[in-house]
């Protein structure tokens, strides 16, 4: 028997590594025979560099930036093992994350860290690019990642624009000519889970922008500026990102990767789900079990046991999901793949108390759905062993 396990991370709990170590621990006391294929995953979110490293063999590259208040900051990507591949987390540079709440102010803050990320990629000699573009503390439109790789984004006095939100309300011009040449060699995979546009009331600055500090004078604002630099973009580029789906994604870096960088807009987990190679691991799997912190509704939006289900259905492959909790709106996942779920809580306990026994619980939970399917398979007791 041949079981693949490829789970997302338990956030704050346990990396997608660990959760799948777990599930193999409790299905090995009941099948201490069959083969495991471990593949953690991910939706382009936090765990995606950790999960495309472990998958291909590669490494994790630390390197300063400037965080999203312009301040150093030790970011992070990872490099496949051949070296052609680089992983990106836009969070790691340009996070929210790296934003204590009370300087939360998205006119302020910037991309820049990102473009530095991929530059450096760039001279580790990665040509293409999976960015991850969750969690971001940015309302720019990508201008500090577009200055970073060389764009220049110019006032009516010839200078450079603050990268910032606030910057773009000063945008005149966008000169390319000093443009990092590389990119022009390179595929870019854009993990974004959103269809918001640039700008209105479904668009980056509205819905986006309050979670990061805005106020509502600050989304007008941030909302007419990405407005003015979709204008110019389309003036000086001949590319229109204004109501392009998925352009308002952190803060307009989704319209700015496509505009100029030519990115690729694609769900997050069908990028780390087909970057790992799953099809080919599950192509001859017997089962697949997968997971996530919590399964509920949004799990049917496309995050990671969906994207896992996805590719199992493909080849008529059973999958159960694992996940920290579930709630009442769990149902929508099986219309999508997802043949069973189970919560590995075993008793009622505070939050600290479930992230501390994360890694014991998963374990248990999986001996325990391995020891049914044993019965259901009549191999129950010793001749399951």
């Amino acid at each position: 028997m041949k079981i693949v396990i490829a789970p997302d991370s338990y956030k704050e709990c346990l990396s997608a590594l660990q959760v799948a170590a777990a599930i193999e621990a409790g299905f090995r006391e009941v099948f201490p025979h069959a083969e495991y294929a471990k593949v953690p995953v991910a939706d382009g979110g936090e765990g995606t560099v950790e999960a495309m490293v472990e998958a291909t063999g590669g490494r994790r590259v630390s390197v300063v930036v400037r965080g999203p208040l312009n301040e150093p900051v030790e970011a992070f990507f990872g490099l496949s093992g051949d070296g052609t591949q680089a992983v990106i987390e836009m969070a790691a540079a340009s996070g929210l994350a790296l934003v204590p709440p009370e300087k939360r102010n998205p006119l302020r803050t910037t991309s820049y860290g990102t473009g530095q990320l991929i530059r450096a990629a760039l001279d580790a000699g990665a040509r293409r690019f999976v960015l991850g573009i969750g969690g971001s503390a940015t309302n720019d439109g990508g201008a500090g990642m577009l200055q970073a790789l060389g764009a220049r984004l110019l006032n009516a006095r010839g200078g450079d624009i603050a990268p910032t939100g606030e910057g773009l309300g000063e945008l005149e011009r966008i000169d390319m000519a000093a443009f990092d040449a590389r990119l022009q060699d390179c595929t870019i995979d854009v993990a974004c889970d959103v269809d918001n546009p640039l700008c209105g009331p479904r668009g980056a600055s509205a819905v986006f922008g309050p979670q990061k500090g805005a106020t509502e004078a600050m989304v007008r604002l941030l909302d007419a500026h990405l407005g003015h630099l979709a204008a110019v973009t389309r003036r000086d580029l001949g590319v229109d990102m204004a109501d392009m789906p998925g352009a308002g994604a952190a803060g307009g870096m989704g319209g700015a990767m496509h505009a100029f960088l030519r990115g690729r807009l694609r769900p997050g987990s069908e990028i780390v789900t087909e970057a790992v190679g799953l099809d080919a691991m599950v192509r001859d799997a017997d089962l697949v079990i997968t997971g996530e912190g919590r399964i509920d509704g949004q799990t049917a939006g496309g995050k990671t046991p969906v994207g896992v289900a996805r590719v199992a259905k493909r080849h008529n492959k059973p999958v159960i999901a694992i996940g920290g909790s579930l709630r009442r709106d769990v149902d929508a996942v099986f219309a999508l793949g997802i043949d069973a779920v189970s919560s590995v809580l075993c008793r009622p306990c505070t939050v600290a108390e479930a992230l501390a026994e994360g890694e014991e619980n998963v374990r248990m939970c999986a001996r325990n759905i391995a020891a049914v399917l044993a019965v259901g398979l009549g191999m129950g007791g010793a001749a399951a062993r």
